[in-house]
């Protein structure tokens, strides 16, 4: 099908920022072939390479350091989640007190960063479950978000493998997540727009049913947006 020139246009302004091709991050098969150490030599040679085809000099004393701190950010910082060794060790126990009602862990700050334009995405995540015999800390569910939120990502496929890693930790579908987050992407390049967030949401199980969800709305109080 050929797609006339104007709408060509749009679909490059657009791009794919509202689709993912998996719910798992897109990987080479030799992604962890090199130590961190190889990546942050390889990265650096290549950041200085974009800044000095901008025109920057890079013997002045602000900018020398620049390829260094961006290459350890991005291996030890912002990407960090990529590697499956750093994956949080998420401690169950039994729920011996018998709790069936649901539990939410709301407002935790999620920073992120698009991995269309390489900008930040930051924001909270709302994360529920209801136990299914077996409960996790509270902590675990936090560290859960900021590992799958370190690698560059789409905000959807960030709600999904949030979900989906708690229902395998829990053993339970019962689990549903919220994300409200601004993409710098949208705020501070193309149309500029400061104000606008992105609400995306995954629901497993029983947070599907109408009652259980509102339920979960109500305790985050973003009833009226949904």
């Amino acid at each position: 099908m050929k797609i006339d020139s104007t709408l060509e246009d749009q679909f490059e302004e657009i791009g794919d920022n509202h689709v993912s091709t998996s719910e798992d991050t897109p990987l080479l098969d030799n992604a962890f072939d090199l130590s961190d150490e190889e990546k942050i030599v390889k990265i650096k040679a290549n950041v200085s390479e974009i800044m000095e085809t901008l025109g920057l000099d890079l013997t002045d004393d602000s900018l020398k350091g620049t390829p260094n701190r961006v290459a350890k950010m991005f291996v030890n910082e912002i990407f960090s989640g990529l590697h499956p060794d750093k994956k949080p060790k998420s401690s169950t126990f039994d729920n011996k007190y018998k709790y069936g009602e649901m539990l939410v862990e709301k407002n935790i700050t999620l920073y992120s960063t698009c991995e269309h334009h390489f900008l930040p995405i930051v924001g909270r995540a709302h994360v529920a479950y209801i136990s299914n015999g077996t409960v996790v800390g509270l902590s675990k569910m936090n560290r859960i978000v900021d590992y799958f939120a370190k690698r560059p990502q789409v905000q959807e496929r960030l709600n999904i493998q949030i979900v989906r890693e708690l229902q395998k930790v829990l053993n339970t579908e019962d689990v549903a997540c919220i994300i409200d987050a601004k993409h710098l992407c949208v705020n501070s390049r193309g149309i500029r727009d400061i104000e606008s967030s992105t609400v995306t949401a995954e629901y497993g199980g029983k947070f599907k049913e109408e009652a259980t969800r509102k339920e979960f709305l109500n305790f985050i109080q973003l009833e009226t947006r949904f």
